[in-house]
């Protein structure tokens, strides 16, 4: 198990019953730590190295210098919104080297979706998370044709069979459910994040550290210049996903969201039970596990947003400002996939 939550045990243990202050001499290669022993005044370990630091080169910013004036870059709660130009991948992808992180990448290939699995994954090789250790969950009802591909040192494909429903709008709101489930008795010793996506998608362009935080979220491709007024939230006050008109930031797209382990987890819960609730009263929320999640990021509000250059779609067009598509959707015929 790779979990930076752990990794301070032996430290706090150590210290419980000493009044402990640190001091760091930060040197050119490496960093030196001493700690002093405020009851009596002695030095209680001789220098340790910490960690060896990386020397990078890379563009500095500048306070009256923006990198990007055409598009929104932080919410009023302060959570950025990642676009191309808002960040430096040198630095994060040093930082998250240095915590020693495993993110998980769960999709669901449920019936026919299993087709979209060759390709996404092959993809997800060249684009996601380079350079990182990543677990592929893959959720489906067909494990035998899960494809076989090569994969990077560190990387794993993990099959998990789950059943399948007569409708694909009952596949959707279940796999609230199964993230859920396997949050607490799987995920939560294995990976550091999860991100969870759409399988009938293929990257086109670097998905990495930068995507990582509490808990994200991602612009919907089709309501991101859009006006309040005309996001597609549940409307009707019965169901569990109701956000009245007044409220709510930005609409979330269902098919890219995650965060750490127990953000997920909180998360898939909350959406689940709701999810339940409505069905026992006879209610479905107009875009199921969508409506419920950003229901959830209206009172919980995402600690980093991803731009849709996280989740495009071609048909949409090419804006000027999306500089990169890095999570596209494969051309598909709905109508002979769902339900087959």
């Amino acid at each position: 198990m790779h979990k930076d939550r752990g990794k301070t045990r032996g430290v706090k243990g150590y210290f419980t019953k000493r009044r402990v202050s640190v001091m760091v001499l930060v040197l050119p290669c490496f960093s030196i730590v001493y700690f002093w022993n405020m009851s009596n005044g002695t030095w209680l370990d001789t220098p340790t190295q910490v960690s060896n630091a990386m020397r990078m080169i890379y563009t500095k910013p500048q306070i009256l210098k923006p990198s990007r004036c055409d598009v929104l870059v932080m919410t009023p709660w302060f959570a950025p919104i990642v676009w191309e130009g808002t960040y430096s991948s040198k630095i994060l992808n040093e930082q998250f080297r240095q915590r020693n992180v495993t993110v998980g990448l769960t999709v669901f290939a449920i019936k026919k979706y299993v087709v979209f699995l060759k390709t996404f994954l092959e993809t997800a090789e060249t684009y996601f998370m380079a350079g990182h250790r990543v677990n592929y969950y893959i959720f489906t009802d067909r494990p035998e044709e899960v494809p076989k591909i090569e994969l990077k040192e560190g990387r794993n494909i993990v099959v998990l069979q789950v059943q399948n429903y007569p409708r694909w709008q009952e596949i959707s709101m279940r796999r609230m459910e199964m993230i859920n489930y396997f949050s607490q008795q799987r995920f939560i010793n294995e990976v550091s994040y999860l991100v969870c996506v759409d399988v009938d998608m293929r990257f086109n362009d670097q998905v990495g550290v930068e995507i990582l935080s509490n808990l994200f979220g991602t612009l919907h491709p089709s309501f991101y210049a859009a006006e309040h007024w005309s996001f597609t939230y549940e409307r009707r006050p019965a169901s569990q996903a109701y956000v009245p008109r007044d409220e709510g930031d930005f609409y979330y797209a269902g098919g890219f969201f995650g965060g750490t382990v127990m953000e997920v987890y909180k998360l898939t819960k909350k959406c689940h039970e709701a999810i339940m609730v409505d069905k026992a009263n006879g209610i479905e929320a107009i875009w199921q596990e969508e409506s419920h999640l950003n229901k959830y990021f209206v009172y919980h509000k995402p600690t980093k947003i991803l731009s849709p250059e996280y989740l495009w779609d071609d048909n949409l067009g090419r804006p000027e400002i999306l500089t990169k598509r890095r999570f596209l959707a494969v051309p598909k015929n709905h109508a002979a996939i769902r339900n087959k």
